[in-house]
């Protein structure tokens, strides 16, 4: 039976790393760091594939805000990712990288980017690091299953995992970090999910989360292309409200996008599934109503013998304009001069609550993440570790914790995988 370490200098513990993405590749550094012979299994023809397609294929990889206002940015279970956090913070991320020779930049919204804005340079960080630190990496191998044996007190502990291959790999411990189930082209299929199960772990319900909406209007299709910068949302579900942000979206063929409304939908997959909901745009979020009114007062004067059709470019991007005349019920010919104060205050009441129909959301197919995963209440928050079965660790995406976008998901992996990756090397 082949131990699967063979050529590596470590005299530690023998560690399998199922995955290599962010919650694995950093798991197997920390591992490896620690003392431990590392193996990280990946079932790609490369490592990072996920990783190269996140922030339009810049990398936002984390995010600078303070430790308080990360925690705030967390959806599911932010208590259980206090001590992962607390010993690889935001900050720990960016020197990590540094020292690995990556060069890192701060955008709008506190994100982190690399400075050449190409994702493929944090995964050759990654990459670096591991061979620095003596990990085996194997590709094309993917596992079909884990094994455990009883240990000295009668519980279960892991002995291994067995390979689509038949090939078994023995192990004194074994992380899985295989993702979610978002983008499986990337190779996240819920295998960790099934892992997780077989080894008598529960595993919340998954939803697609950080992802599109579709939208019942019709009108909306026709803004297709259009981004909207510095608006303001809410979202709704029977007068109760889900999520209140401000930020840039995008309007699609099929319905809303873009970074407020990604953050938006991992709210709605908590509460909704996939029902309807209300969503509504302040289009001017800057100006009050009155201060609206008197601004189109304005813009009118200054056009008197405009037609109402033609005197709203200066107030709203071009593709935007026939659409909010014909939502506000005032006649395009109409001469500004005669809209009537009753009408004007339609178009700011209009102008302030932007209203339209969340039918559900684009699903797995175009989610960043995945919502739920194994549960948090069988894994020991300040190692990893499964409480069922000794020598088995869960870090990044798998488990069922998420944040919105803006490097938040992607911490959770750099932290949960370093702790992970740490712990199962130095388990006594």
């Amino acid at each position: 039976m082949n131990d699967g370490t063979k050529g590596q200098r470590g005299t530690g513990r023998r560690i399998i790393v199922i995955g290599g993405g962010a919650a694995g590749m950093m798991a197997a550094v920390y591992a490896a760091k620690a003392g431990g012979q590392v193996l990280l299994l990946e079932k790609n023809e490369k490592t990072g594939k996920k990783i190269y397609i996140t922030g339009k294929g810049r990398c936002n990889l984390t995010n600078a805000c303070e430790p308080e206002d990360f925690y705030q940015n967390i959806i599911s279970n932010r208590k259980f990712l206090y001590s992962a956090f607390s010993q690889m913070d935001n900050q720990d991320v960016v020197s990590f990288f540094e020292t690995a020779g990556l060069k890192l930049k701060k955008e709008r919204g506190e994100r982190i980017f690399p400075v050449s804005d190409h994702s493929s340079d944090v995964i050759a960080a990654l990459n670096r690091q591991m061979e620095k630190c003596m990990v085996k990496v194997r590709l094309h191998a993917a596992v079909k299953e884990l094994f455990a044996c009883k240990d000295e007190d009668g519980g279960e502990k892991i002995a291994g995992v067995k390979l689509e291959n038949g090939e078994k790999l023995l192990a004194d411990a074994v992380i899985v970090a295989t993702g979610g189930k978002s983008y499986e082209a990337t190779g996240s299929t819920g295998d960790g999910y099934r892992f997780a199960v077989r080894m008598g772990h529960k595993v919340t319900e998954t939803c697609p989360a950080l992802v599109p909406f579709t939208i019942e209007e019709e009108w909306c299709k026709r803004l297709q292309g259009l981004s909207l910068k510095n608006v303001s949302i809410v979202l709704q579900k029977e007068k109760k409200k889900l999520y209140e942000g401000f930020g840039e979206m995008l309007f699609t063929h099929f319905g809303v996008s873009g970074p407020l409304i990604l953050s938006a939908s991992s709210y709605y997959a908590k509460k909704c599934g996939q029902s309807r909901a209300k969503l509504s745009i302040d289009l001017k979020p800057a100006l009050s109503k009155e201060q609206l009114d008197r601004r189109i007062l304005r813009d009118f004067e200054e056009n008197k013998n405009k037609q109402f059709g033609n005197a709203l470019g200066r107030l709203l991007p071009a593709k935007l304009v026939p659409v909010i005349v014909e939502l506000s019920g005032i006649m395009p010919e109409k001469k500004v001069n005669e809209v009537t104060k009753k009408e004007r205050s339609n178009l700011v009441e209009l102008l302030k609550g932007l209203n339209m129909t969340v039918t559900g959301t684009r699903g797995f197919a175009e989610a960043i993440i995945t919502q739920g995963g194994v549960s948090v209440k069988e894994i020991n928050p300040s190692t990893m570790e499964s409480k069922l079965v000794k020598g088995l660790y869960f870090a990044g995406e798998v488990l069922d914790v998420d944040g919105v976008t803006g490097g938040f998901n992607l911490q959770v992996a750099w932290s949960t995988g370093a702790l992970a990756g740490r712990s199962a090397a130095n388990e006594a």
